[in-house]
């Protein structure tokens, strides 16, 4: 564990349901489909325990044992394919979260399979989504801070705890740049687009007129950029995410592709297809390592395609005859 990052839970229980709580707030995940992490993450568990191992001492080696074991059981190809995703994504939230330095399973290829993001977000959805912000909510204000909390999360990459829990401060003088504090304290500067900084400053004078208002009817005033009444005193996950939810549905993009980690993917996806550096890429998402940013190479196999079918003088050639 490195210095400053968060404790680890003693135990795989323990492991297991910060996972998947976090997943329940950030990805919505489905009932069946928490059920169904749970189920792997258990018998992950029972396979380790049984070999006096930990979620914090297993190995890629370990992990590709354990899909050995499943294939000797009879398990099925769909079957070791889920458990894998599971284990891979339990050991992306411990990396996140600073409980491990490396994730033992981003290497390891399923069985049939390479791992693939989930549908991502198309530019034009993107756009629709945008669109719909801006007409979300009963006041200027509401649709103000709509606007203002798509263009940031989709302009930074930002996750959603850094979104919502940013300081006022560090949105005051029209920054080009923002500090954003992420898994276990690290921070990180990301640059804002021009719409981002349009809509920030125009979520500004809307929250700074509510916070004066508060200041002369003697009501205490937040340091939060978007305050909310939740114990933290921002705006919470599960507000922005059942926001998004009901701009998805105005915009006319499916709700159950829309959250704020799906807009995390947009916004890496794009800039990847755009032609941006993977590295830029891994210090913009706050990645530790490379290897999590690696997993949306996949953009680039029909951009590539079309380049070299399109530039190569032999592919003319062959165009040609």
């Amino acid at each position: 564990m490195t210095p400053g990052a968060a404790r680890a839970p003693d135990t795989a229980e323990g492991w297991i349901s910060s996972f998947l709580q976090a997943h329940a707030a950030e990805l919505d995940a489905s009932r069946n489909t928490q059920l169904a992490y749970g189920r792997d993450l258990k018998d992950f568990a029972t396979w380790a325990a049984q070999r006096r191992l930990s979620f914090a001492s297993v190995t890629r080696a370990d992990v590709e044992a354990y899909l050995v074991s499943c294939d000797a059981n009879g398990l099925s190809k769909a079957t070791r394919a889920r458990r894998l995703s599971s284990i891979r994504q339990m050991y992306r939230f411990a990396h996140d979260e600073g409980w491990r330095g490396d994730n033992p399973a981003i290497r390891i290829k399923g069985p049939g399979a390479v791992q693939r993001l989930p549908d991502a977000l198309s530019q034009q959805d993107v756009t629709r989504l945008m669109e719909a912000a801006r007409n979300h909510g009963r006041t200027d204000a509401d649709r103000s801070r709509a606007t203002a909390l798509l263009e940031l999360v989709y302009a930074t990459g930002m996750r959603v705890t850094e979104l919502v829990g940013l300081p006022v401060a560090a949105a005051r003088g029209d920054p080009r740049m923002v500090l954003v504090r992420g898994k276990g304290g690290k921070e990180r500067m990301v640059p804002l687009s021009g719409p981002a900084r349009t809509a920030l400053a125009d979520w500004l004078r809307h929250r700074d007129e509510a916070e004066e208002r508060a200041r002369m009817a003697g009501r205490p005033t937040s340091r939060q950029l978007f305050p909310g009444p939740g114990a933290d005193g921002h705006l919470t996950r599960q507000h922005f995410h059942l926001m998004l939810k009901e701009i998805a549905i105005a915009a006319g993009v499916s709700p159950a592709r829309v959250t704020p980690h799906a807009l995390r993917h947009a916004f890496a996806t794009h800039l990847l297809a755009g032609g941006a550096d993977l590295r830029v890429i891994q210090t913009l998402l706050g990645h530790a390592d490379l290897s999590t940013t690696e997993i949306y190479t996949h953009v680039l196999e029909d951009h590539l395609k079309a380049l070299v079918l399109d530039h190569h003088p032999l592919a003319k050639a062959s165009k040609g005859s």
